[in-house]
């Protein structure tokens, strides 16, 4: 039946909220059909997309945390600028 869906995978809002993760994506099985995809093309494939997805979430999170720095170092430093700075 068209639209439906598989039960024993989460709903389609659920990960959408949430950040998809790489072990997600490796542990995705997808139905058997006749005539269907090579499941091992799809498996290497969706391997490949989660260690991509490893880097790059990483690499997000470097960002993340170097943000945080700067911002923490920015806000230092323009308390000190005011404490040096006396208005009159």
């Amino acid at each position: 039946m068209a639209g439906r869906r598989d039960e024993s995978q989460p709903p389609l809002q659920a990960t959408r909220r949430q950040p998809l993760r790489p072990w997600q994506i490796r542990e995705r099985c997808f139905n058997v059909r006749r005539r269907g995809l090579d499941p091992v093309e799809i498996r290497t494939f969706l391997h490949q997309v989660a260690d991509e997805l490893t880097v790059a979430q990483t690499a997000l999170r470097a960002v993340q945390e170097e943000n945080v720095r700067i911002k923490n170092t920015l806000r230092s430093w323009q308390s000190a600028q005011s404490t040096n700075h006396r208005y009159r």
